[in-house]
This record gives structure tokens, sequence and C-alpha cells, in this order.
């Protein structure tokens, strides 16, 4: 960083740290602990999509490479598109072993990034539920190697629980990094398992 970008407050952007996501176990021992949010085996990769056979082929491998275990009982990832145009592979594992699902969502990411599609990869999310079946998820957003919570409130609709989302920011600032701009904290309507 340069004199001139100090003095105008430009700062560089945070390069992406896939190994944050081996986080969320401990920050899922916290949750449960804390808040009584225990995972529902449910994780997704958001990305934008890219037309071609090169970005074609990377998602059949993805695919291919996750669903190797479909013959021994593995679920098979599942591919989407939300009304906004965004793809989402969703990975689904039991609910205690989200060791598994953090594993499988690393997986997704590290080779869409490996195979030089990093800049078209905007979150992931592993979900979370309460004993009021209150929805939340941990958001990674890949361009600024952070997680946030969002948790939208039951019942349909777009409609967010903002004290809820602050709660747990404060409840997981030692096991995650968690984004500080809360400008930064999307929403993320209609990804899957929510």
């Amino acid at each position: 960083m340069g004199f001139l970008d100090a003095l105008l407050g430009r700062t560089k952007p945070v390069k992406p740290d896939l190994d944050q996501l081996f986080g969320l176990p401990s920050a899922a021992i916290t949750l449960e602990a804390a808040a009584g949010f225990k995972p529902t085996g449910v994780g997704s990769v958001c990305f934008a999509s890219v037309e071609g056979g090169a970005f074609a082929q990377v998602q059949q491998d993805v695919q291919a490479l996750l669903d190797a275990d479909v013959a021994r009982g593995g679920i098979a990832i599942e591919s989407s598109r939300d009304s906004y145009g965004y793809s989402w592979m969703t990975v689904r594992q039991p609910p205690e072993d989200i060791v598994s699902l953090v594993n499988d969502v690393h997986a997704i990411n590290s080779a869409l990034e490996s195979t030089g599609f990093g800049p078209q990869l905007l979150c992931s999310l592993v979900n979370f539920t309460d004993a009021q079946n209150r929805p939340l998820a941990l958001v990674y957003i890949y361009k600024r190697g952070s997680f946030y919570p969002f948790a939208p409130r039951p019942g349909g609709g777009e409609r967010r629980d903002n004290a809820l989302e602050l709660e747990i920011k404060a409840m997981l600032g030692n096991d995650l990094r968690v984004e500080q701009d809360l400008t930064r904290w999307f929403p993320v309507w209609g990804a899957p398992g929510l």
C-alpha cells in the first residue's frame, strides 16, 4: 500500500483464506453451548456461473468427486440456480458430522479456486437451527476472507433477525474471523437449506 492509498483511505483487499472454513466446527460447538443452535447438515457454495466448456467441466469434476461415496450411502450434491442467476452447489451430511460437511464445502471452493475460477466464488454457507426452529447460516464471504451470521425470520418473507445476528457475532469472535463491516452482511435469500 502506497502513501496515496493511505492518505485517501484505500486499503488492499483481504486475500481469501479458505482454511478459515476449518474454524466452523469449533464455532458450531460455541453456537450450541451459548445459543442452542445445532448444525442441520446442509452446506452450500454460491458462485457466479461462467458460460463455456472449461467451467462446465470443472463443475462436473467437482460433482463427480463429491458424489464418489454415494455408492457407500453418501448423499449426492445438488446443483441449482437461484432467482438472481447465481449457481449453488449444496452438500448434505448427517447433522452431527460438521467436519465432513466443512471438508466438502472446502473441496468445492478449492477446486474452483485452483482451476482459475476463484473470482466467480461469492460465498459459502453452513446452516444451523435451534429448538424454536429458527434458521441461521454462517456465511463465508470469499472476497473478504471473513464470516457473518445470516438469520432470516421464519415464516417466509424477506425479513432478518438483526438482533440475533448481532448476538451471534459477539459469540463467535474467538472462533472465526467475523466481518466487522455490517454493510457487507448481505442477505442470501433463497439459499439452499434456509
